[in-house]
């Protein structure tokens, strides 16, 4: 063992010497934010303040952590590109509630950062706390936020799956997936590449259900750092709220490296 050991070290000493320019490539863990709602009036499990977020925000930008755009991390992790800049982070919103356009949107044209919302069309102009289209159209053209789906509903799958038919489950899934991406993009004029799972729930069939929809890429919150190694349906992110601490989020950003 001890002289196989030292053979793998001469090999790649000597190949490195005889080859300069080849790198040996180190795997990008990209942790992924997920947000949801910011009114410090509305009440929630998955709020956060405003003035949370961008000490947040502020923390990444003092530290050395460059916010990059979902895309980049799509095109990373699907191979596309081979690198991305020092500490990556990625923010995302889920849901289309009206407090990311009155709370976050300030905070984000003010550090020039790039989010992506993740948006349900049922709720959009018609949920009492939700954005209207109009809203969304105006955040999408500052350049500064990406549309992506969401369902079309915010579905519970796994419930969904115990009370309906295997036939009605599947009508079912394919709605959420198919007509939510036509909405979308009818709506906001580009086409929808990625998805986030409501509640976080997956499987290989929604997976596979997913891929049939044209959706390249799909995000989870099983709060771990994206990286090549997982499935393209079923990408990680981690949930970020209020009750957690700033150390708390110090140790995310920092051990996802």
């Amino acid at each position: 063992m001890l002289l196989f050991s030292r053979f793998m070290y001469f090999l790649v000493l000597m190949i490195s010497i005889t080859f300069p320019c080849i790198t040996f490539a180190k795997e990008i863990n990209i942790p992924i934010l997920c947000y949801h709602n910011f009114s410090p009036t509305v009440p929630g499990s998955m709020n956060l303040t405003p003035n949370k977020i961008e000490s947040q925000i502020r923390y990444l930008k003092d530290n050395g952590f460059t916010i990059i755009p979902l895309k980049e991390a799509v095109e990373y992790l699907q191979g596309t590109r081979t690198s991305l800049p020092p500490k990556s982070v990625v923010i995302t919103i889920d849901d289309g509630w009206q407090s990311a356009y009155t709370y976050l949107a300030p905070i984000v044209k003010k550090y020039n950062i790039p989010v992506t919302l993740f948006i349900y069309p049922q709720t959009i102009s018609s949920g009492k706390h939700a954005m209207t289209w109009a809203e969304l159209n105006e955040l999408q053209q500052s350049g500064l936020f990406d549309i992506q789906g969401h369902t079309y509903s915010h579905p519970n799958f796994k419930q969904d799956r115990r009370r309906l038919s295997s036939s009605s489950f599947e009508k079912a899934v394919k709605m959420e997936l198919v007509t939510s991406k036509k909405i979308l993009e009818n709506k906001m004029g580009h086409k929808i590449e990625f998805l986030a799972w409501p509640f976080g729930i997956y499987d290989s069939y929604l997976e596979k259900a997913a891929e049939n929809a044209g959706y390249t890429m799909a995000f989870s919150i099983d709060a771990k750092p994206a990286n090549q190694s997982f499935r393209s349906m079923a990408q990680p992110r981690f949930m970020i709220v209020d009750g957690q601490s700033m150390k708390t989020f110090e140790g995310i950003v920092n051990r996802a490296r």
